[in-house]
This record gives structure tokens, sequence and C-alpha cells, in this order.
């Protein structure tokens, strides 16, 4: 049997849940696998009290998770907002992993999202045998979710049409999906909630109506506060990501790390870190998440294609790419950055030459 390339998150992190189930003597919501407090340390990470260490899923303020999962064990559905590459997606399933024991029951939200991919659908060779029936039901992961009691997640919300969105506004105000074609419902059952994510960068955001938001608790995720946690979140993910993929190659050193992030943030900031230089901003978000992405890619390069140290060159490709989303705005922003800020960088010379070469 083939080895999946991507687990879920209560398959991969299953015995830091059951450390933690263990040492979870707090009082659970109905339907909750663990206590909000060991939910929030599965998050967070840190030793309990029998030593067991568990990982740091997200890094960042602890306040943050802490309203999150407090929300959830509340009859309020979770918005998880902010700019691409925070994080949402990846705390929503690890959110659905320590409470539900399942993130699977996804609705990913897209322009095509339907309303029976948010309500059910029907197995129409069954429902033109016999009719409407519960036989020929086929329930939406949202309403597996009700039935069971569980944590269903709802991605990109802001990607699905409004007349599509507002289909949440009867089941999170009235905890129940009606069937029509039935005559019947289904009634939420303790433990439901909902966990949604939207980002506010997008091109085709569809605004959530003020009926709709009203049924959620918005918590902003914020991009890393200082240099030295976006390094470790990338340090981590990269860590992580490579043993996964099982890239037969060296870890990035931490200077290399480390530049790739202070790129990252100077273009995401307007200026150099000592703040003595302004600079032009490019199209894209240069989120945390592109920086893994560009550190992986790399990774990948001096596994396959060089001596399995990751180099500027190797970085370079991947960098370059991630700047330039718009081939005429991003080119001269990133140009103007490279001939005045990575070219005066004396130990950023091999950089330099590896990114001019690419583009």
């Amino acid at each position: 049997m083939s080895e999946a390339l991507r687990q879920h998150a209560e398959q991969l992190f299953a015995h830091e849940i059951d450390e933690l189930k263990k040492a979870d003597t707090r009082q659970r919501p109905t339907n909750w696998n663990l206590s909000p407090w060991a939910v929030s340390q599965y998050l967070l990470g840190g030793k309990l009290d029998n030593g067991f260490e568990v990982s740091a899923k997200y890094i960042g303020n602890r306040r943050v998770i802490e309203i999150a999962v407090a929300t959830l064990a509340t009859d309020r559905a979770l918005l998880l907002y902010g700019v691409p590459g925070t994080a949402k997606s990846w705390v929503s399933e690890h959110l659905a992993a320590a409470i539900s024991g399942d993130s699977t029951r996804l609705i990913q939200g897209t322009a095509g999202t339907s309303e029976e991919q948010m309500r059910y659908g029907w197995n129409y060779a069954l429902l033109l045998s016999k009719g409407p029936s519960k036989e020929a039901l086929v329930p939406s992961p949202l309403m597996k979710a009700m039935s069971d009691g569980r944590i269903a997640r709802v991605e990109e919300l802001t990607r699905i049409p409004a007349d599509v969105q507002d289909t949440l506004i009867t089941i999170l105000s009235e905890k129940t999906l009606p069937i029509p074609e039935l005559s019947s419902e289904v009634m939420a059952n303790r433990g439901f909630n909902v966990i949604a994510t939207a980002n506010n960068r997008d091109k085709g955001v569809n605004e959530l109506s003020s009926a709709l938001k009203r049924r959620f608790n918005t918590v902003v995720l914020p991009v890393p506060a200082t240099e030295e946690e976006e390094i470790a979140i990338v340090s981590k993910r990269v860590a992580e990501m490579g043993k996964s993929l099982e890239l037969p190659a060296e870890p990035p050193a931490l200077k290399e790390v480390r530049r790739l992030v202070q790129i990252f943030r100077e273009l995401r900031e307007g200026q150099t870190a000592d703040g003595k230089t302004k600079l032009k901003q490019p199209t894209g978000t240069m989120s945390t998440a592109e920086a893994i992405s560009v550190l992986n890619s790399g990774i990948a390069l001096a596994a396959h294609f060089g001596d399995g140290t990751l180099s500027a060159s190797d970085m370079a490709a991947g960098l370059v790419g991630a700047v330039i989303k718009d081939p005429v705005q991003d080119a001269v922003v990133w140009k103007e950055y490279l001939e005045t800020v990575v070219k005066e960088r004396s130990e950023w010379k091999d950089l330099y030459r590896a990114c001019r070469e690419v583009i």
C-alpha cells in the first residue's frame, strides 16, 4: 500500500493528542476529545507535568489561540481572518484535529462552490428510481459534522458566492439544517461548530453579509511580530516538510533562513530593517508561507542537482518567483531592491550574483 504524501493532523500528531488525553484532567465540553486548556496546549506546545514535550504548531500570540478555542466552546462560530500565509488553514486543521479527532469535515471554498456542497446533494440514480429518501441523500461535510457533534471547516469563505455563503445563516443561528424534500431537518448535536477562514487580499473576494458576520467571532491571525519569531516559524516548518518529503539534503543554515526572512519582511513593510531606506512594495503578500515554499524549493534543488547544501543559487530561483507576481511592476521593485539593498550588503554578494543570473 502506498504511503500518503500528506497525513492529516490527527494522524501525524496522534501520539501528542494521546499524551494530552492522559494528562488532561480539566472539564471537556460535550463531544470534545480534549479540554479547551489541552487544545491550546496542543497548538502552542510545551512540557506536560509528566515530562512529555508537545511540539508547537503555532508560534505567536498565545491569547489569539486561547480566544479561538474559547469561541468554539460557545455557540458562536469562528472566523480566522488575515492576509494570506498567516497559518489560518493550519490553525483551523489543528483545532479540528484536537477538538474532534477528525479534521476532514472540510468544504474548500471556491468561486464554483455550490449550495449542494454546503448543505446536501442527491444520489441521482436512487432519486430517479425511488424518489426523495434518506437513502438517496448525500450529506455534506457540514451536515455530517452537525449529526456527529463535531467541528466542520470552511476554507476560503470569501471565495464562495454570496448567495451560497448565506446558506450558513440558518445553520449557525438555529443549529438546524432543513431538508424540505423530506419534510425533515438535521439538528446539530452538542460539540458541533464551524471554523471558517478568509483572507483580505483575494481578488475574488465576496464580502460577507452583515447577517453572516454577526454569526461569527472573528479572530485576526497577524503576521509574525518579530523577525526572530518568523525565523523560528520558517525553520520549524521547513524542517518538518523536508522530513515529510524525504528530501536528501541538510536543513538550511540559520544564516540562509535569516536573510530570506529579512528580504520578505523588508519588502512586505516597505523599508529596510534599520528603517533608513524606504522601499517599493511588490504586489504579492510576501507571506511566511511563501518564504517556507522558497526554502523548500531551494532544498529540493540542492538535494537533487547540487551537493545537498542549500546555496544562494538554489534559493534565488524560488525567491525571484515569489517576489515577481506582476512581470512589469514587480520586476521594477525587485531590480531596485537588488541594486540598492542586496548589492550593498557585503555578506550578500553571492545572493546578489545568483539573483542577477535569474532575472
